[in-house]
């Protein structure tokens, strides 16, 4: 019989050998996850929200994950279309706003599908957008804007980061709703649209309520509504759009975390179970609430619905609208 047990013995060792082989499987990367630096691409410029919010993230997880946590911005189409083609192992992801959504309504020649090659790993953040002017304009308010525009259409323009930019939609949904005719002037990015608001260059920007905090101090600005149901705690002197007389505009200005699609469902759980645990972080939710930041977590699977229904939702309010390529 000790044959036979010793026989027993060495079965038992194989099947405890392929277990633990089995565990180490690349199919199944969770575990040892992550074991080299992870790349947040920002398709916009240094200095921006979305930027701002990968570099909050960026220093948290670094320290969860003891791995380097790099910050690539990589303006335009040209970044997304890089993480597109990026192994979907989790250690590339992408942080960008709803304009992501709209990215095939402006270039049907896209290298990619905004929808079908990316999927949601969470929702970061909601931002308040300001309806702000340089003070030299004749309009005091949001109406007063909507009837110098009538009444010169075509001559005022607003600005933004580029198309696709969270800003630049949130403009065109005002156009539509408000009935009016201005011109779209896209800059590099945000610090540039920026500043051709202070000179003047430019005749409306929405910008983040915590920027226009910073602007409306100068005294060149002057913010004139707030794109949310409620007055921001930043703003409390500034009204809201449908306090402003257009309580049809609707637009909510969202930024979150994607990864090429085929990346393993377990990781994706992870790094979304991590940054949501790095935004209830007191010291980081109090930064990001004092920025006029709406902090809002998701899981994948509600990101993913989220990202699906404004593609329908916007893209149908632009071609509409013809707004885009054909």
């Amino acid at each position: 019989m000790t044959w036979l047990r010793s026989a027993s013995l060495g079965i038992v060792a194989l099947l405890a050998g392929q277990v633990a082989a089995a565990a180490q499987t690349p199919a199944d990367p969770a575990p040892v996850w992550p074991n080299q630096a992870v790349r947040i691409i920002v398709p916009f410029g240094a200095g921006s929200v979305t930027d701002g919010l990968a570099r909050v993230l960026a220093d948290k997880l670094g320290e969860t994950w003891q791995q380097q946590v790099i910050v690539d911005n990589r303006p335009g189409i040209a970044g997304i279309a890089s993480a597109a083609k990026t192994a979907p192992d989790g250690y590339t992801l992408v942080l960008n706003s709803n304009g992501h959504t709209v990215a095939g309504v402006f270039n049907k020649s896209l290298p990619f599908d905004p929808v079908k090659d990316f999927v949601g790993v969470t929702q970061v953040a909601s931002i308040p957008l300001v309806f702000v002017t340089p003070a030299t304009l004749p309009a005091t308010t949001l109406q007063e804007f909507i009837a110098l525009a009538k009444e010169k259409p075509g001559t005022l323009n607003f600005a933004s980061a580029g198309l696709a930019s969270t800003a630049y939609l949130a403009a065109e949904i005002f156009k539509q709703t408000a009935k009016i005719d201005i011109v779209h002037v896209p800059y590099k990015g945000a610090p540039d649209a920026m500043t051709g608001l202070i000179r003047g260059d430019s005749h409306l920007y929405l910008l983040a309520a915590n920027l226009t905090v910073e602007l409306k101090q100068t005294g060149k600005v002057r913010a004139l509504a707030v794109a949310t149901p409620a007055r921001s705690a930043a703003l409390p002197d500034v009204p809201t759009v449908a306090e402003a007389g257009l309580p049809d505009y609707k637009y909510d200005a969202w930024f979150g975390v994607m990864a090429p699609a085929g990346t393993p469902r377990a990781v994706l759980d992870k790094i979304s179970r991590d940054i949501a645990r790095a935004l209830e972080v007191p010291e980081i939710r109090e930064r990001l609430t004092r920025q006029g930041v709406g902090v809002v977590a998701s899981t994948p699977d509600q990101f993913d619905t989220l990202i699906k229904a404004d593609t329908e939702r916007y893209g149908r309010i632009l071609k509409e609208a013809g707004v885009g390529t054909n």
